[in-house]
């Protein structure tokens, strides 16, 4: 199942005509994009379009009904048929996922919910509770490492989970609209974390409602509605001068919010 493309080095991700029904519904209709190494992929669109569910398929965490899912030009998922089980937790690996509800572990201090990870895939202890130190200096969280995530405002409690993503040393990051559950302010704090990631050349696709923030650090941007992608490009292209119709109702939205 795991054939490597011979040639010109594969995209991290690549997926081609990927589908995805709940029942007589089709949420996920001819998918296809790549992200090629340390770039960053914006997806946008309407709540409903499908953008979450093409993230949780690309993770496995949904089931895709047809198409590819390749990871480094192997194939994780071909004509809808997956690698085995080995193969897909090997695929697991190379990536990390920040959900737009945090998802921490509310028993665990801060610095177990970033160590833990990499201590139950056989990572020393003490290298990996040194490893989560430095990653929360990063996030800016110095001090908190004993702190509980109650104890933390949102801002705070998702700068931990990117944490926790990155102390797994992922190829290539997923971010679920990793804003929507915060307040403007606290929004900052977050989209300040990811635009230092992309400055590190991290790979990254990204479920956003910030437009502004998908302009300035995407260097390519899929606008989905209705299970499809109506418009890919660079940002420039897709935010100044989109091509179709469908594409500029919906950017004339959020110019006038």
């Amino acid at each position: 199942m795991a054939d490597i493309n011979i040639g010109a080095a594969p995209d991290i991700l690549e997926i081609r005509s990927l589908e995805k029904s709940f029942g007589s519904l089709c949420v996920l209709r001819d998918i296809s994009l790549s992200v090629g190494r340390g770039n960053v992929l914006s997806i946008i669109g309407p709540s409903g379009s499908g953008k979450s569910t093409l993230l949780r398929c690309a993770s496995f965490l949904e089931s895709a009904d047809g198409g590819d899912i390749l990871y480094d030009g192997q194939y994780a998922l071909r004509d809808g048929v997956y690698a085995s089980k080995a193969e897909l937790n090997r695929f697991r690996r190379r990536f990390g996922l920040v959900f737009q509800n945090f998802q921490l572990f509310p028993h665990y201090s801060v610095l177990k919910n970033v160590s833990e990870p990499p201590i139950l895939q056989g990572e020393d202890r003490e290298e990996a509770r040194g490893r989560a130190a430095e990653l929360l200096k990063k996030m800016g969280l110095e001090g908190k490492e004993n702190a509980y995530p109650y104890q933390l405002s949102g801002g705070q409690q998702q700068r931990v989970a990117i944490a926790r993503a990155l102390a797994m040393r992922p190829e290539i990051l997923y971010f679920d609209e990793p804003t929507s559950a915060l307040d403007p302010e606290l929004t900052g704090e977050v989209l300040k974390v990811i635009r230092q990631l992309a400055e590190e050349k991290m790979t990254m696709v990204v479920v956003t409602h910030e437009m502004p923030f998908a302009r300035a650090v995407s260097s390519r941007v899929i606008f989905m509605a209705d299970g499809v992608i109506v418009e890919q490009g660079e940002p420039r292209q897709v935010f100044d001068d989109p091509k179709e119709e469908r594409t500029r109702q919906f950017l004339r939205v959020f110019e006038r919010g």
